[in-house]
């Protein structure tokens, strides 16, 4: 088992920048991939960045490159997402997964272990 935790979100204006954290414990960090995946109200969960196990290759979400960064340190067995130029469309509550699978996959059925979610609200 894992266990994930998130922690960071909030209310914010558009243009603002947070950072969330995604805390595991349990089995080893390092042996799994990890992604963030949002879900706005009325949505689909979508995945949103994707990172492998030591951190070298990431995916990301078109609606989000270029403004949010992945990242993950395996002695903290912590990862992150640091979301900067916050738009009203980043609505969402986040979630962070971990995935045993090989690579980054890019849907929510190939990762085992979910946390809680965290709430993002951009305001205009």
């Amino acid at each position: 088992q894992v266990q994930l935790v998130e922690s960071g979100g909030g209310l914010v204006q558009a243009g603002d920048s947070l950072t969330l954290s995604c805390a595991a414990s349990g089995r080893t960090f390092s042996n799994y991939a990890m992604a963030w995946f949002s879900q706005g109200p009325g949505k689909a969960r979508e995945i949103v960045a994707g990172i492998n196990t030591d951190g070298r290759a990431t995916y990301y979400n078109d609606s989000v490159r270029g403004r949010f960064t992945i990242s993950r340190d395996n002695a903290k067995n912590t990862a992150y997402l640091r979301m900067n130029n916050l738009k009203p469309e980043d609505t969402a509550v986040y979630f962070c997964a971990a995935s045993s699978q090989i690579g980054i996959r890019t849907h929510a059925p190939f990762y085992e272990y979910w946390g809680q979610g965290t709430q993002v609200t951009v305001s205009s």
